[in-house]
């Protein structure tokens, strides 16, 4: 009986914290499952020199501003450790190292399995990225096995690496990062075309204070949405192309002594990555920036998939009631992936949610549950 939530929310990152401090001020009772053992570890998983691309005016989440002065560049250390203060201040009920592998429905319920165990909730809110599971190329099995190779999502610094000529696959902006890093104790290979560039230094006095405002705060958040012309005409162009390079810029590697080469297509013969061009590159290490793939396989219950992403509008899945996502990219606008924006989609959905009760259907079950996971 103390296993039936009325509300699941699955992520214990910005967007499910986020919803949980949305629905608390609703009060409606919920629980959050977190696969981390420690909330904000998705962030401190990551490589160790990565800082966020936005400035912390931006890195807030509703309720609690980022406590950094709001033109500066924070750690993604700091951004764990806020995380983790905000679940703290606001008291949101986490259960860390809980996994969810299935999401399945009976009737009018959903049933969540998660560590063996089975939950019941009238409401899943499935608050996480749709960039989940690490891809890489179908050829890279073929490396020759003495060559270390790994998923930019496992990189932590290039400690990792053996000696010898690094291989970065992908010049994207994780790509672009870690290249610039590893160039300084490897003879460093960047693979792949330019996605483009933004058009100033985010890092510039002019882009921490003038441009990042207008593009992030106005552009992003309130003019490029799904209810705005210019905005419905972004989205599939957003979902379909690689950002561009924010920070690191193509002549930043080669003025770092990166050599930029052409997409790797696959693998030679005896084992060496192949350039499209036909070259060779006889190297001791590849690093995959090559990107993630959605992941929800998990969710069985039918929905309808683009490219692995789940259709909704605004969160809202029409044809299985109660099941909701926030932080998927372009989920409402193109803020929504960002911190920013998951407030805003978390707030929307948790309205839905506080709509759709009523007092005499939260049980006793329900209220007992959600003081216990508190």
């Amino acid at each position: 009986m103390h296993n039936h939530f009325d509300t699941i929310v699955i992520g214990g990152g910005q967007a499910g914290l986020a919803v949980g401090y949305q629905l608390r001020r609703r009060g409606v009772p919920f629980v959050i499952f977190d696969a981390q053992p420690r909330t904000g570890d998705v962030w401190r998983n990551r490589w160790d020199s990565l800082k966020l691309f936005t400035p912390a005016r931006f890195n807030g989440l509703a309720g609690l501003p980022f406590p950094a002065a709001g033109g500066s560049f924070i750690t993604k250390n700091q951004m764990a450790d806020y995380l983790e203060a905000y679940a703290r201040k606001f008291n949101l009920p986490i259960r860390g190292s809980t996994r969810v592998d299935r999401v399945a429905r009976e009737n009018d319920r959903f049933v969540v399995t998660a560590n063996g165990e089975t939950y019941t909730a009238n409401n899943v809110v499935v608050a996480m990225a749709d960039y989940q599971t690490p891809k890489t190329p179908t050829f890279a099995t073929q490396l020759a096995p003495r060559i270390t190779q790994l998923h930019s999502s496992a990189y932590c610094n290039p400690d990792q690496l053996q000696a010898g000529p690094v291989l970065v696959v992908g010049l994207g902006n994780s790509g672009a990062e870690i290249g610039k890093e590893v160039v300084r104790s490897h003879r460093t290979y960047v693979s792949g075309r330019s996605p483009g560039e933004v058009p100033f230094r985010m890092e510039s006095l002019a882009g921490r204070e003038i441009f990042s405002r207008l593009v992030i705060g106005v552009l992003f958040h309130h003019l490029l949405t799904l209810d705005t012309p210019l905005g419905r005409r972004a989205q599939p162009q957003r979902l379909s192309q690689a950002t561009p390079l924010i920070r690191v810029r193509s002549k930043d590697l080669l003025s770092a002594g990166v050599e930029l080469v052409p997409r790797t297509a696959g693998i030679a013969a005896n084992g060496l990555p192949e350039l499209e061009d036909g070259r060779m590159l006889d190297v001791a290490n590849v690093i995959w920036c090559t990107g993630y793939r959605p992941g929800f396989e998990w969710i069985d219950v039918p929905l309808t998939l683009e490219h692995g992403r789940p259709q909704q509008r605004r969160g809202v899945v029409a044809d299985q009631p109660g099941l909701y996502f926030v932080g998927l990219e372009f989920e409402y606008a193109m803020s929504s992936s960002m911190v920013q924006g998951v407030s805003r989609d978390a707030a929307h959905v948790a309205r839905l949610i506080s709509a759709a009760q009523r007092p005499s259907t939260i049980s006793t079950i329900d209220r007992v549950s959600h003081s216990a996971a508190a």
